[in-house]
């Protein structure tokens, strides 16, 4: 179904709908979403329900990384490359005070290296940050962590880390690297890491490695997005429809030339159900008929992307970021007044059955 107008809202009961304007790419969006667009300037802005994965391990492991920051002198936080922004936790920032943070670009060799310089600077802007990018493939950039951990915590014989992050990012790869031997369970899953230990490293460096831990409520939507197309929240909680479109509209915009490598198309898809129907006939995604099959394409993107197959790439940029975290204080400021208002009301409403009553 398509829709030529200006504000629509979603309500199907299967699937996802396509949501096309003329002045604008096909935007897929997902049930129960309300997209609103500006047709002049060809601008949207979505709402609806949040990507939400929260195992009980989680809960306990935020309460265990609340006590244990007292105790450390400094926080290794490991963020995913690809998405440096949305793969790193609030909660850090909000406890951590004025204790210095080292911002661990992992995967790098999957991002953009021009986009994970940009994020560098941006991230080393705030006080008590300094970032770095590494793969886990370079000994000796990850070896070299440990001395950016002396400059950072300089005058101190022991220091005490602790290391932090989301799920499946890479912490224990890194750990283990660090240790130059295996002391922590590693998959190419999120969760498989369920419990805190405390892991020398040498150089008289010592850290407390943590449970991945997301947040409870992921406010951007965007971040719910990015999150699940690099892998850090388990399939099962993931509609691939959703996500695939999510990232497939993004490298249309961003990296159009690596898909039409990567799928040899003759030329570039306008939008996402041309770039949907495309790889579908490239890769005999087909059903009856010869109807694309979605979700054979969708999980074809989404395992390329995660994968690297589609060359390095970064899903945000600091000033997309930035556009993003304005709105979202927008938003905030709206529910705030909006809440205050109906409490208003309800007071109000209540004073007035009491005056009635005499």
């Amino acid at each position: 179904m398509w829709f030529n107008v200006g504000i629509c809202t979603m309500r199907k009961s299967v699937g996802a709908i396509l949501c096309r304007r003329r002045t604008a790419c096909l935007a897929w969006q997902p049930i129960s979403w309300r997209c609103v667009t500006t047709v002049d300037k060809g601008e949207k802005q979505m709402s609806g329900p949040k990507i939400q994965w929260f195992p009980g391990h989680m809960n306990k492991a935020r309460n265990q990384i609340r006590d244990m920051l007292p105790k450390v002198q400094l926080l290794i936080e490991v963020l995913d490359a690809r998405i440096p922004f949305s793969s790193q936790n609030p909660m850090i920032e909000e406890l951590r005070g004025d204790k210095p943070v080292l911002k661990v670009m992992a995967k790098s060799d999957l991002a953009d290296p021009e986009l994970t310089s940009r994020w560098q600077k941006w991230f080393e802007s705030r006080a008590g940050v300094k970032a770095k990018a590494v793969s886990t493939g370079n000994i000796p950039q990850l070896r070299s962590l440990t001395g950016v951990c002396r400059r950072m915590v300089p005058g101190r014989e022991f220091i005490k880390t602790m290391v932090v992050g989301i799920p499946n990012v890479g912490k224990s790869t890194l750990i283990n690297k660090l240790a130059g031997r295996t002391v922590a369970k590693t998959g190419n899953e999120p969760a498989v890491t369920k419990s805190q230990q405390r892991i020398n490293i040498g150089d008289g460096i010592s850290l407390f490695d943590t449970p991945g831990v997301l947040w409870p409520n992921l406010e951007n939507v965007h971040s719910g997005f990015r999150l699940a197309a690099v892998g850090s929240i388990k399939d099962t909680a993931i509609d691939y429809e959703e996500v695939a479109a999510y990232a497939g509209k993004y490298l249309l915009e961003q990296y159009v030339d690596r898909l039409v490598e990567r799928f040899k198309f003759e030329t570039a898809p306008r939008d996402i159900v041309e770039l949907f129907d495309a790889i579908g006939h490239r890769r005999g995604c087909l059903g009856k008929n010869a109807v694309v099959n979605y979700e054979r394409v969708a999980r074809i993107l989404v395992t390329e992307l995660r994968s690297g197959k589609l060359g390095p790439v970064t899903l945000e940029t600091p000033e997309v970021v930035e556009r993003e975290l304005v709105e979202l204080e927008r938003e905030r400021e709206e529910k705030s007044a909006a809440k205050q208002e109906k409490d208003r009301k309800r007071k109000q409403a209540f004073r007035e059955r009491n005056r009635r009553n005499g």
